[in-house]
């Protein structure tokens, strides 16, 4: 089985975020996911990008709002696949796992945002189908919940304890490149 690297709502909201100076963590997640990007290419393999849109008209990820827009980091190239999902995990209003099963792709090395939700989703989910998942530790964004007073910092951490409790394996970008 092959693997692939999952690309997961890097779009604009993100860097308004940080613009704005919202609580968050691994700020520079764009650059390492580009990094990572650029080296599962180098490599030959798969890179899948996950967007989200959603259909209010008053959301600020309603189809063509500038938060909705694509980061840098997260363009795709011509032949990669883009799955543009309605709901927290791509599993469940795309095709992508019909894609992964059709390509022969049973490891899924997922980064993107926001840890304690798109990305806490599609783990379980994935992992909930029979997928090996690989969290990027610090290739994935996380945010505060300032209504909920949870720092970024404390969703982030539980997030990803719950997740290596039982559904993926976490690692740092340094492994997977160091391992090229």
């Amino acid at each position: 089985m092959e693997q692939a690297l999952v690309i997961i709502d890097m779009q604009m909201l993100m860097q308004h975020r940080l613009d704005a100076g919202r609580d968050h963590v691994h700020g520079d997640a764009p650059a390492k996911i580009a990094a990572l990007a650029a080296e599962f290419r180098r490599a030959g393999q798969r890179v899948i990008h996950v967007r989200h849109i959603d259909p209010d008209p008053a959301s600020p990820m309603h189809l063509g709002s500038p938060a909705q827009q694509v980061m840098p980091c997260a363009e795709a190239l011509d032949d990669e696949p883009i799955f543009v999902k309605t709901t927290s995990s791509p599993f469940a209003s795309t095709g992508m796992e019909k894609y992964l099963r059709d390509n022969g792709i049973g490891t899924l090395v997922v980064t993107g945002a926001v840890a304690g939700f798109c990305i806490n989703t599609t783990v379980r989910v994935g992992s909930d189908l029979g997928f090996r998942m690989i969290v990027v530790r610090d290739a994935v964004m996380g945010f505060d919940m300032p209504d909920e007073q949870l720092s970024a910092r404390a969703i982030f951490d539980v997030t990803i304890a719950h997740l290596k409790s039982d559904f993926a394996e976490i690692i740092d970008s340094d492994a997977i490149v160091a391992a090229s």
